[in-house]
């Protein structure tokens, strides 16, 4: 390859190495925001360990930023840089999955796609997110809020080993017996400390479920969010469910009259009995009719995927986030007058619950320390045209204005935009200053502070 001195750092990469030369430059260097339109030095496209080293050297030894991209779902952009390194892991697709142990071993660049298909053909599945193209470790590393969370926790909470490679090149695994400290710290840390290869999780039973979205009308909004917050404290742990507002798609199942109309949601998703759900959703039927619904049995990567055709690649992003304890009657009243603003097709609001199997875990157990909160809500602004940035990104803080005041100081590293670093601190609430000191140990230098950075 060779060129100038960090490039032929790279010449014993295995992996593709883009630059601004290569023909598919454009493609290898755009990420999952499109509001990010950055130029790199390279893109490395790792297809193993020793990819990753090199580029990781690369990016130490010329001092320049090194962004460390897998699903390359990062709000804030962090999946890619200006004149720096890109290490992109997205070629590292390997998945094992052990069914009689339940236990899946997850590389990198992996999606929650990849692992759903790999572990549904066993009736095994383990926390993800609500989006299928959402990378499996950079949602792991900031926590892992998801449908299976009240049931099994977390997705960190399901981790038992990672595979990383650290500041200065070493490869090392960290697991509860094997620097402890560093495993604590990857379990809601974000990408502080390294590079993540390979993750280990456990699995659980979970083959088809019951559930899916029920859209009602605006009126009962506020009756809807009422009922949820006593609702889903006594629900069994097997029942995921969130409120939302979405503007309804154009999907069969809608009314043609009805779409293109904002609407409140219920989301579901019971591993159970469709007798057990439809109890359980009975509490919602009773408030009123679903104008449309789409809710029965299907493969839980079917509801896992749901979602993703309204979200592809290359849309505006812009989300605000901030825990919250209980759904006060005032945070109620800025849901139900913001929720219906929402302004594009692809935008929303989701209440997702914390509770349940997330509590179980203290709050000192792993870096992810809100675990008093009882919903992680997200106010996601998202739409196709640059031009209607201002509307959007207007409509985002409106909404976010108006409900943090009745919420948390932090919000989930997950959700946070761009203009949140002042929030640092409070993001990573008391385990904050712990993770300054791993931080410290690990990377001294803050080679890795394209992320949600806690400085050494």
């Amino acid at each position: 390859m060779g060129g100038t001195p960090v490039l032929e750092m790279l010449d014993d990469v295995r992996g593709a190495v883009v630059t601004a030369q290569s023909p598919a430059y454009d493609e290898a260097r755009s990420v999952y925001n499109a509001m990010f339109d950055r130029r790199p030095l390279a893109i490395v496209r790792a297809v193993d360990v020793a990819d990753v080293r090199a580029a990781v050297r690369a990016a130490a030894d010329s001092g320049l930023d090194l962004a460390v991209r897998a699903g390359g779902h990062s709000v804030p952009g962090f999946g890619t840089v200006d004149d720096g390194i890109v290490v992109d892991l997205s070629p590292m697709k390997g998945i094992r999955i052990r069914p009689d142990a339940r236990v899946a071993q997850v590389q990198a660049g992996c999606t929650w796609g990849d692992l759903n298909h790999a572990t549904g053909d066993h009736g095994l599945a383990t926390t993800g997110g609500i989006i299928s193209t959402t990378g499996v470790s950079g949602l792991t590393l900031g926590g892992g809020i998801g449908y299976l969370a009240r049931a099994h926790g977390l997705s960190c909470d399901n981790l038992r080993a990672a595979d990383v490679v650290l500041a200065d090149g070493t490869f090392v695994t960290a697991s509860a017996d094997e620097h402890p400290d560093l495993f604590w710290a990857l379990r809601g840390g974000g990408g502080n400390f390294g590079v993540v290869t390979s993750m280990e999780f456990d699995l659980h039973s979970v083959d088809t479920i019951y559930g899916g979205p029920m859209f009602f009308e605006l009126d009962v909004a506020e009756e809807i969010f009422r009922t949820y917050r006593e609702w889903i404290v006594d629900a069994p742990r097997n029942m995921g469910a969130f409120p939302a507002f979405q503007i309804a798609p154009p999907l069969p199942f809608i009314p043609e009259e009805r779409q293109g109309e904002p609407f409140v949601l219920l989301v579901s998703c019971f591993n159970g009995t469709d007798d057990d759900a439809e109890k359980l959703l009975g509490a919602f039927r009773d408030i009123a009719d679903p104008v449309a619904e789409h809710v029965g049995r299907m493969p839980y990567a079917a509801l896992n995927s749901a979602f993703d055709g309204l979200l592809p690649a290359g849309l505006q992003h812009y989300w605000k986030a901030n825990f919250v304890d209980e759904l006060t009657d005032e945070i109620i009243a800025a849901h139900v007058e913001y929720g219906p603003k929402v302004p594009t097709l692809e935008s929303t609001m989701h209440m997702y619950p914390i509770n349940g199997a997330v509590h179980d875990v203290g709050s000192d157990e792993t870096a992810f320390a809100y675990r008093d909160a009882n919903f992680g809500p997200v106010i996601a602004g998202m739409w196709p045209d640059p031009a209607d940035s201002a509307d959007n990104i207007r409509w985002v803080r409106d909404y976010y204005d108006a409900t943090a005041p009745h919420s948390a100081a932090g919000g989930y590293i997950n959700f946070m935009a761009d203009d949140d670093t002042e929030r640092i601190r409070d993001n990573y609430g008391a385990n904050y200053d712990r993770l300054v000191d791993v931080k410290r140990r690990y990377d001294p230098d803050n080679l890795f502070h394209l992320n949600q950075n806690i400085r050494p």
